[in-house]
């Protein structure tokens, strides 16, 4: 028989090979792309609240850093804060409550084109009454997609 020196081992059949240790990253880079198109077209679905067909106006946007309250009356005349149904007298405690007290809030009021000028102010007199000065109303700008779309159906209908 043949010896082996002192250390060698002899290797009959295969060589056993050693774990690889580069991770794959090739699947998480699809998965997460895939995350980010979803994301992308989901967003700005999460953002429509209560359904109000806006005034047009030439007016420009007001700038601002944080992000106000929004107050919708649709066209039935129901008041929404965000996107919670709430009565008129609800409507103070509420904004008080969320604001923290907080008279320098902005406050946006969103009413629809077809409500009675009446209620709309009949919100904002509340707003102001509960000690909040920064109440602006919202419209929708002359040339904004919406705007074209709400133009649109008005002439559709006047066509029928």
């Amino acid at each position: 028989m043949v010896g082996l020196a002192q250390g060698e081992t002899r290797h009959f059949g295969r060589r056993r090979s050693r774990p690889m240790s580069d991770i794959n990253v090739t699947p998480m880079v699809d998965v997460m792309l895939v995350l980010l198109v979803i994301f992308m077209v989901t967003a700005p679905l999460l953002t429509v609240g209560v359904q109000v067909d806006l005034p047009k106006t030439k007016a420009a946007s007001i700038p601002g850093q944080d992000e106000p309250l929004a107050i919708s009356v649709d066209a039935e005349g129901r008041i929404f804060l965000q996107d919670t149904e709430l009565e008129l007298d609800a409507l103070a405690p509420r904004l008080l409550a969320i604001t923290g007290n907080n008279a320098e809030a902005r406050i946006f009021v969103r009413g629809d084109k077809t409500i009675h000028y009446g209620r709309v102010m009949e919100v904002m007199g509340t707003v102001n009454a509960a000690g909040f000065n920064k109440v602006a109303l919202v419209t929708e700008r002359i040339g904004t997609p919406a705007a074209r779309k709400a133009g649109t159906r008005k002439k559709k209908a006047e066509l029928r």
